[in-house]
């Protein structure tokens, strides 16, 4: 039987202003399994997957992986676990070369270069960005940068992704081919997306309704925002 890799309790955040972007959330998800997170601008869907690797810290309420509570002790392990692609991929791509960039991560837990070369060159190779290891990553279409940013994840080996908008300003025959490189992690990785995009959703084993900072499940997936 399948376990709890995500369980997230009563979660509540409420920004500096005073906005309330989550109330009161709970959600468990399953090692294995995709869930996606639709709904408006505005609606927490970002703000959640903020708080599932520690970027973001509740209010009230707790998160926890592998059955330990997000805290200082374990949040680098769980970071190293837990990979979030951004919206903006230049949010994830700094070095001067796609090599360095996605070599960033595996470089700095600890392994040896000959580990990290080794898991640099698969993920590439996963995203179809073999042979763009010297390339500057400022240098790359969007589409590009978009599947660098996710090899900079992979290369991690994690445990779980967290989607935020990943085909979010894709021109419509870049987002065909991405979709399918999306639908493949989802099926390889447990897997979390937010997105506007209810096509992908409906490729999820599960989808959520997120509404004014709260979580309802949809039983037919075939919503219309």
């Amino acid at each position: 039987m399948s376990e709890k890799i995500i369980e997230i309790r009563k979660l509540t955040y409420v920004y500096p202003d005073g906005t309330k972007a989550l109330d009161k959330i709970n959600l468990s998800v399953i090692e294995g399994e995709s869930i996606a997170l639709v709904g408006r601008n505005g609606a927490g869907k970002s703000t959640l997957l903020l708080h599932l690797n520690g970027l973001l810290s509740p209010t009230k309420g707790s998160v926890f992986f592998k059955g330990e509570s997000l805290s200082e002790k374990n949040i680098h392990e769980v970071r190293a676990q837990v990979g979030i692609l951004f919206q903006d991929p230049d949010d994830q791509l700094f070095m001067p070369t796609v090599y360095e960039d996605v070599a960033f991560g595996p470089k700095n837990m600890g392994l040896t270069q000959e580990e990290a070369s080794k898991r640099t060159e698969k993920a590439l190779s996963l995203v179809g960005l073999s042979g763009f290891e010297k390339r500057s990553p400022h240098h790359l279409s969007f589409g590009e940068r978009k599947r660098a940013a996710i090899a900079t994840i992979l290369s991690m080996n994690p445990k779980v992704l967290l989607l935020d908008e990943p085909t979010l300003g894709l021109d419509p025959w870049v987002k065909k081919e991405f979709t399918e490189l999306l639908k493949n992690l989802m099926r390889e990785h447990t897997t979390i997306l937010a997105t506007h995009d209810l096509e992908l959703a409906q490729t999820s084993d599960r989808v959520y309704l997120m509404d004014r900072g709260r979580l309802q499940e949809l039983e037919d997936k075939r919503i219309r925002i």
